[in-house]
């Protein structure tokens, strides 16, 4: 199964699929409203909307595995990103990253990218996946790495 034909649910319910940003630079990100790295969302959002017109999209994946950080369902969850950060890159329904009910862009991810000493599980909110325009995943960044850190990587795609 190629990166672009796993189905998506946006985060308003309308179905979709990885189809969609075929030819684009991607930063996946699984999102929280409750982290310590909640803040992201401001530079991910500035990142989107400098380089969007060059052919980056970034998707933000809620997900509630770490600490009961999303807690809230994907319409309270989609007013906090509208309201507190103003995010106007694609959102997904709540998935998880993790375990046996792990979404099918998530083992594709993990499985192309592992993480440290070659361990699949995503450690924590805000982890990210960075795929270039032929939905090969080429690098994995961890919680910490901000979006500010990625933004050289993507111009070297995005030029």
């Amino acid at each position: 199964m190629s990166l672009f034909d796993i189905a998506l649910t946006m985060i308003d319910g309308t179905p979709t699929s990885m189809s969609a940003y075929k030819g684009r630079v991607l930063l996946i990100v699984n999102v929280a409203s409750k982290c310590g790295y909640t803040t992201q969302y401001a530079g991910l959002e500035a990142l989107y909307r400098r380089h969007k017109a060059q052919g980056l999209t970034i998707l933000g994946f809620p997900c509630d595995q770490f600490g009961h950080q999303e807690p809230g369902n994907e319409e309270e969850i989609k007013a906090f990103c509208s309201l507190t950060y103003d995010v106007t890159f694609p959102m997904f329904a709540k998935l998880e990253v993790n375990g046996p009910g792990t979404h099918p862009l998530y083992q594709h991810l993990k499985a192309a990218k592992p993480g440290l000493l070659g361990t699949q599980a995503i450690k924590w909110n805000f982890t990210k996946f960075l795929v270039g325009r032929n939905g090969r995943v080429l690098r994995r960044y961890a919680t910490a790495d901000t979006p500010e850190q990625i933004e050289p990587d993507l111009l070297r795609l995005l030029h």
